[in-house]
């Protein structure tokens, strides 16, 4: 019986060294989780028996467990380096079709712009979102990194923030008619970028000039012309009346032909254009239908100096990629050239009822089992799940320390029940030299 004791004590130290190697080895291991042999005795006992006598035979391995504890979190630079900081799991999908699932964000593109593990041979998944940038949370997908151009947008609004110099003196317009060449003729100036349907470029400027107490004359221009296209010499710009009250807020804007809502100018006929050699001409392109949306709600008169800040439009040319931003909640945004960003998908991740019960696959995956029960998928941040830190990796959950102690804690029990056999061989030889 003693041979038999030994025998299992001897596997059983055999299988520790076996799991604290493994996890040595794989101490730098991206996502790597630790495992932990667990062991459990064994007694020959019958169910009637009192179990007052009854010697055990010995142990064995009941499971291996592991620890599915958080690593290290460290910055690695790599675009498509991602972490979860939390729960979840990475879900990817083999060239098979079946589902893994990975705490290892060691991601890349493949010559198509999917994204795969490091090998290859995996896609992540994730929600797909639409041409306008908007994500759908339905079915996954395989994430896919567009690299076309962004197409550009007509600009169909402008608003930012303004002073007017209530101290500035007023123009006579009847001796002193608005001439934008002529800078007496008007107080300040302040210039917008637009853009066509074509992504072509149109600088508006707007001339403000004092002509009373509490009122100023606004003239715009686009690309030194009329916004109709039409030439300032033939058709001297028709100004529109900004009147504002004693505390020097805008109160009114008057005289058409621009559509007036509160305090919203609507640059309504504007046509885009280009000179060519000197010579206006139609540059093929078109103005946002609903023409320019103007807010001139925060345009305020005080005695400071006058001053606008930068202009917020929605307009922007085409824009080529130039790089890639993933944030906390797992959204992927391209941005582009022209100072916009676009979401391009969003990562989703894995929850399971029963960590434990996944099985292993190698390559730092696992899949799903009976005991792990069907996974909930939902996207980072929402409910248990973590977060995504992007251009870093999680490192592994090895403590090197205890896996040493460990290997030591191995070896002498594996020592020990050596020394069981060697003593029952000794007995053994005894008895017999006795016959």
């Amino acid at each position: 019986m003693s041979f038999n004791i030994g025998l299992s004590g001897l596997y059983a130290a055999n299988k520790q060294l076996d799991v604290t190697g493994n996890n040595i080895a794989n101490v730098a291991t991206t996502g790597f989780k630790s495992s932990r042999a667990e062991f459990a005795d064994i007694y020959a006992a019958s169910k009637l028996g009192t179990g007052q006598n009854s010697i055990g035979n010995g142990v064995n391995l009941a499971a291996v467990s592991q620890q599915f504890t958080q690593g290290d979190v460290n910055g690695s630079g790599g675009v498509l380096d991602m972490a979860i900081q939390g729960g979840g799991f990475f879900v990817q999908k083999g060239s098979d079709g079946s589902l893994e699932y990975t705490r290892s964000g060691a991601f890349r593109a493949d010559k198509d712009g999917y994204i795969t593990n490091n090998t290859g041979t995996s896609r992540l998944q994730g929600y797909a979102a639409d041409e306008n940038g908007k994500v759908t949370k339905g079915g996954l997908v395989d994430l896919q990194l567009n690299l076309s151009n962004l197409p550009p947008k007509a600009s169909s609004k402008v608003d930012s923030t303004s002073n007017l110099n209530s101290s500035e003196p007023a123009i006579n317009q009847t001796t002193k008619p608005f001439d934008p060449s002529d800078t007496s003729t008007f107080t300040t100036q302040y210039s917008t970028t637009l853009y066509d349907t074509q992504g072509n470029a149109h600088s508006m400027v707007q001339y403000m000039v004092k002509t009373d107490s509490n009122k100023w004359m606004s003239y715009t221009t686009i690309d030194g012309r009329n916004p109709d296209g039409s030439t300032l010499a033939a058709t001297p710009p028709v100004g529109k009346l900004l009147t504002f009250d004693t505390a020097g807020t805008l109160s009114t804007i008057t005289t058409p032909p621009a559509t007036v809502s509160n305090t919203t100018l609507t640059i309504a006929d504007w046509k885009p254009g280009a000179m060519v050699n000197g010579v206006w001409t139609d540059n093929g392109a078109a103005a946002n239908p609903g023409g320019i949306a103007v807010n001139m709600s925060n345009i305020t008169q005080y005695n400071s100096a006058s001053y606008r800040n930068p202009p917020v439009t929605d307009g922007y040319a085409t824009g080529q990629i130039t790089g890639l931003k993933i944030d906390g909640s797992g959204v992927l945004f391209a941005t582009f050239s022209n100072q916009q960003s676009k979401a391009i998908g969003q990562i989703s991740l894995a929850s399971f009822n029963n960590e434990q019960g996944l099985q292993p696959s190698g390559g730092t995956a696992w899949r799903e089992t009976f005991a792990s029960g069907q996974p909930g998928y939902d996207t980072p941040q929402a409910g248990t799940l973590g977060s995504i830190v992007a251009n870093s990796l999680e490192n592994s959950n090895v403590n090197l320390t205890n896996e040493l102690v460990d290997l030591i804690k191995a070896q002498s029990n594996y020592q020990a029940n050596a020394k069981t056999i060697s003593t029952q061989s000794t007995i053994m030889q005894t008895i017999i030299q006795m016959t």
